[in-house]
């Protein structure tokens, strides 16, 4: 008999549109999503905020954002990540901007805000991940750990390392991404899955392989106009994707995560 795979269903962006929270919750209401995150500096957080706590069993984390909308705390020091209109320019703006304290110190500044923004709502978070996947940037990556360390949030998504049969990573890559995931883990002992990828590459690679990984997050968009393939993916999700897999499987929140 086949290890049981214990499965993360999250589902990014909360608070962006109204179509992103409604879809969001309605598979959080289905069972088909264990576990979510918010964009703390999107323009529907509050509806977001009304509706958590009909979700007991739903994980709810932060997606801490650096490329979309306007901060939540606009200072000059924050200035270069942020187009003519005052708002985050994108994630190539993060990749390429000059780096200094001034700069990291904003950015510090603004996550915390972004997370006590949840907090002061009432909202438990659970864990950590970023809107583009920003915190995997190494220059964010350190003040991430400065995040985790004021919050002491010890959950957080690691890099993508499970790959779909029409993916492709070079090797020179995937050694990054593992040389990442290694320091997010044990640089602050933070608590991590062992698998991460999108929903759709996940279902089409475990329908014929048994996986490695024991612990997986899978990332959805549900609502989502940004992400090609979106409606899709979340169709696949209501089916019994699980039942088609090469391997048992049992959804879990971040909440179920051990801490290290």
């Amino acid at each position: 008999m086949r290890d049981v795979v214990h499965i993360i269903v999250n589902a990014d962006d909360l608070g962006a549109t109204p179509k992103v929270n409604d879809d969001t919750f309605e598979l959080i209401r289905q069972g088909k999503i264990t576990s979510a995150t918010m964009i703390a500096n999107a323009p529907h957080l509050e509806d977001t905020f009304h509706r958590i706590g009909n979700y007991d069993s739903c994980s709810f984390g932060v997606h801490l954002n650096l490329t979309e909308f306007r901060p939540l705390v606009h200072t000059k020091a924050i200035q270069p990540l942020l187009d003519e209109n005052g708002q985050f320019a994108g994630y190539d703006k993060v990749l390429s901007v000059s780096i200094d304290a001034s700069l990291t110190d904003a950015v510090f500044t603004e996550f915390c805000t972004q997370i006590e923004r949840c907090i002061s709502a009432g909202v438990e978070v659970s864990h950590i991940d970023s809107h583009h996947h920003v915190h995997t940037i190494p220059w964010v990556f350190r003040v991430l750990k400065r995040v985790e360390k004021k919050f002491n949030i010890r959950r957080v998504r690691i890099s993508k390392n499970i790959y779909g049969p029409r993916q492709h990573a070079s090797v020179q890559l995937r050694i990054k991404k593992t040389i990442y995931n290694f320091f997010l883990r044990h640089y602050v002992k933070t608590a991590t899955t062992n698998g991460f990828c999108e929903f759709q590459a996940f279902h089409e690679i475990a329908t014929t392989t048994v996986l490695k990984h024991k612990l997986i997050e899978l990332m959805i968009h549900p609502g989502s106009i940004d992400y090609k393939g979106s409606e899709e993916e979340t169709d696949l999700l209501k089916t019994d994707w699980e039942n088609q897999l090469m391997f048992p499987v049992k959804l879990i929140s971040y909440n179920d995560l051990p801490l290290r």
